[in-house]
């Protein structure tokens, strides 16, 4: 709980740092906290469950969800298993978010479900990283698979300043025929269309019940100026709190931040927890 509400940070990336390249090292340094990274990570890179949990409670985080990727031509491998004994340590706190990239996985539905059946709550996708389209016909398998089960996917829209990465694979616009053929399945924006497509992530979540922006990577204080085009008191009911720690210096600061700029009590309860819980299908522990 942060200042009696619940807190679910949607955009953790707790990986092993020996897994990851040089430049995602250097991005934790620079927009995170060495002091934090320095007590939450052993001495060969790899984050101790116990310390990651006491990070939380500082920060006020009842629920984090842990995102793995498989990018080997940008940041690296982050494999899903590397987030296994997070999860085993507070089950209920520590959630795993899978990863598929088609250029890597094959068939894809079948590594889906293999990950889904290691306890992740929802599918990750990270065009920008992994050099492909979100429309790409090669995921709709996975796609089915989501919808079916009722699993949300994420989907990065936003720049990333990493060598090896295609921006133009970020728009927005990629997604409408994906939402187009799956109507029914939630669609998270990560990071809200940073960059270029603030305008694009904004129609798409006003228009459609089952499209999210997710906060990751965008200072608080600038949410009002990305989606000026638009009504922010109404746009935030669709907003989705996450962080993208570790390259961030404080959660609960960011945290405090956007319910400082939500309209009301209810969409703060919303933007901090409510929408995940209901995207995600969590239960946040007493």
């Amino acid at each position: 709980m942060l200042d009696g509400r619940p807190l679910i940070d949607a955009h953790t990336h707790p990986a092993r740092l020996p897994t990851l390249k040089a430049a995602w090292r250097g991005w934790a340094a620079e927009f995170g906290d060495a002091a934090v990274l320095d007590r939450v990570f052993d001495s060969d890179g790899t984050p101790i469950p116990e310390r990651f949990v006491e990070l939380l409670d500082t920060e006020g985080v009842d629920i984090a969800l842990m995102l793995c990727e498989y990018s080997p031509k940008t940041t690296g491998i982050q494999p899903i298993e590397d987030l296994l004994p997070l999860t085993a340590h507070a089950p209920r706190r520590l959630r795993a978010v899978a990863n598929i990239n088609p250029h890597y996985h094959f068939p894809v539905a079948e590594e889906l479900e293999r990950q889904l059946g290691l306890g992740a709550v929802a599918l990750k996708l990270h065009p920008v990283h992994g050099g492909f389209a979100a429309d790409d016909r090669a995921l709709y398998p996975a796609y089915e698979v989501c919808r079916s089960r009722g699993v949300p996917v994420v989907v990065h829209c936003g720049t990333s300043s990493f060598p090896g990465s295609t921006n133009s694979y970020a728009d927005p616009a990629l997604l409408d025929a994906v939402l187009r053929d799956f109507p029914t399945l939630n669609v998270v924006l990560a990071h809200g269309g940073r960059g270029w497509w603030y305008d694009a992530a904004a129609f798409l979540a006003l228009s459609r019940d089952n499209v999210w922006i997710e906060l990751s990577g965008l200072p608080p204080r600038r949410l009002p100026e990305y989606y000026g085009r638009y009504d922010f008191a109404r746009l935030s009911r669709r907003f989705i709190f996450g962080t993208d720690w570790p390259g961030v210096p404080g959660i609960a600061a960011n945290a405090r931040a956007v319910a400082a700029l939500c309209p009301d009590e209810g969409t703060a309860a919303l933007v901090l927890a409510g929408n995940a819980i209901r995207v995600y299908g969590l239960d946040v522990p007493e």
